[in-house]
């Protein structure tokens, strides 16, 4: 067998969908898998929908999600240009579209808008128009005198109206349709620019693309892509279509809804590891029903022939619980800088924010979700006694007011404030007062925090607030259980 090529060929029309993601990614794996060659593509021919910047986020968006190409615009591999509007100033798609004019496999078309718009039926309310080959029948003399003339023109697909063409996808097997039901598509555009379907059939080739990879959203139009194939006498590419992808509702991703780009995602505080992770089971599921990947994990598991035919959900919930697994695997090395904004919203005075990132990393899922873990190391909020009172631990407001008294006083000359030295000194007063551990440690971390829950036990919030801080807020909690007993 031959060396896998696999391509990526995005339009750039703005941040990448992350249902364009998700090809990008099968197509990187279903290559490297068996050690072939991943190719970059720019499909810039539909110069209507083009977004200044948009081939910056592309490249920016397959660096960060580690989906390095083998060859594209910045790598020659020696099949380019690998921009299809270079491919267009050299003439390759008229060139190759005036060969299937010569096998009677397309025809030009002089049709005037006006005539096109007449072949328009309403079919179950929708509107249907199917050209009906008036421009195939032309004599190559009045196909001369119109280009003559100079009278605009398309390029179009002759295909025959009778009998059947068979499609074959590795995900959804042999689909067969009647030649009838197929148009003569539309191969050069007026304006000398080629369709995208055409486009993509004579690059696939000459790039030497062995597997296309694609949204099942083109498996109707890929009976004309097998079409032209033989119509040039050239092999047909093993295709592979993935499963549309949908929101919790089962209605298809839409820009609108947030979560539809890569980049939408790292902004809401997703990790990029964990997007790529998830991505790639959007559709795909591996034998062992593992959820944990790294690329690296991927590329060496990845079997498209486990691949799903069903819409494949997009699940935040899922998400959201895959980006706390990373978050909790991560070193805090790598974590501080990427918590240190969120920190710094919330904490303005000289605390130690290596050791709050430290106490917050393993409770949170999206990096935002940091705010609301630690506003209370900024300023001790106003809480309510009754958080004092938890039958678990058997505390209540009279027994709480009682052990912040005493350990005000066992901590006031204790100078060893550090979480060792603090553990050592409160549990040797839990000890001697003969009480569980939670009878004496509910009520120190719930006058330190202010809090319910809060990320870290009692000896960590006071090591972080220090010492005066620490004693400021047990002298707080003192007076208001005094004010409610």
């Amino acid at each position: 067998m031959s060396k896998i090529r696999t391509r990526f060929a995005p339009s750039p029309t703005g941040r990448m969908h992350v249902g364009n993601l998700r090809t990008a990614l099968y197509a990187y794996l279903i290559a490297k898998h068996e050690g072939g060659d991943f190719i970059l593509r720019i499909e810039d021919t539909d110069q209507e929908r083009l977004v200044e910047g948009a081939v910056d986020i592309i490249y920016r968006t397959l660096a960060k999600t580690g989906l390095v190409h083998d060859e594209g615009p910045d790598k020659d591999g020696g099949v380019g240009p690998y921009v299809q509007s270079e491919r267009q100033e050299k003439g390759i798609y008229l060139e190759y579209a005036k060969k299937l004019i010569e096998k009677g496999e397309a025809y030009y078309c002089f049709c005037t808008p006006e005539r096109l718009e007449g072949l328009k039926t309403t079919v179950a309310g929708k509107e249907i128009a199917q050209y009906d080959k008036h421009c195939a029948n032309l004599s190559k003399e009045e196909v001369e005198e119109n280009l003559k003339k100079g009278i605009p023109y398309v390029i179009r697909q002759n295909n025959p109206k009778e009998g059947t063409t068979t499609f074959h996808d590795e995900i959804y097997g042999d689909i067969t349709v009647d030649n009838s039901e197929l148009d003569d598509m539309v191969l050069i555009k007026s304006d000398g620019y080629p369709t995208y379907n055409f486009a993509n059939v004579v690059d696939d080739h000459l790039m030497g693309i062995t597997h296309v990879v694609r949204g099942n959203e083109y498996l109707s139009s890929s009976p004309k892509y097998n079409r032209l194939y033989e119509a040039f006498g050239w092999e047909v590419p093993v295709y592979v279509h993935c499963p549309l992808i949908t929101n919790e509702e089962h209605q298809k991703l839409s820009k609108r809804s947030g979560h539809s780009s890569y980049e939408d995602l790292v902004e809401q505080g997703y990790l990029t590891e964990a997007i790529v992770n998830f991505v790639a089971l959007l559709g795909w599921s591996p034998e062992d029903n593992r959820e944990i990947f790294s690329l690296e994990e991927l590329v060496e598991a990845f079997d498209y022939r486990h691949m799903s035919k069903a819409p494949a959900v997009f699940d935040m919930v899922k998400l959201a619980w895959m980006n706390g697994e990373y978050l909790k695997k991560m070193d805090l090395e790598d974590f501080l800088p990427l918590a240190t904004p969120y920190l710094k919203e919330v904490i303005t005075k000289e605390l130690d924010l290596r050791k709050i990132a430290e106490l917050v990393k393993t409770r949170i899922e999206l990096l935002p979700q940091i705010k609301d873990h630690i506003d209370f190391f900024e300023e001790l909020p106003d809480y309510d006694v009754a958080i004092y009172t938890h039958k678990k631990m058997k505390t209540n407001s009279e027994n709480s007011l009682e052990v912040l008294k005493e350990i005000l006083e066992v901590l006031k000359d204790f100078n060893d404030w550090t979480v060792e030295g603090l553990h050592d000194k409160i549990m040797e007063y839990i000890k001697e007062k003969g009480i569980k551990n939670g009878q004496g440690l509910w009520p120190i971390r719930t006058a330190v925090s202010g809090k319910q829950s809060s990320p870290g036990g009692a000896f960590e919030i006071m090591d972080i607030l220090g010492k005066d801080e620490s004693l400021r807020r047990i002298q707080i909690g003192i007076e208001k259980l005094e004010a409610a007993v």
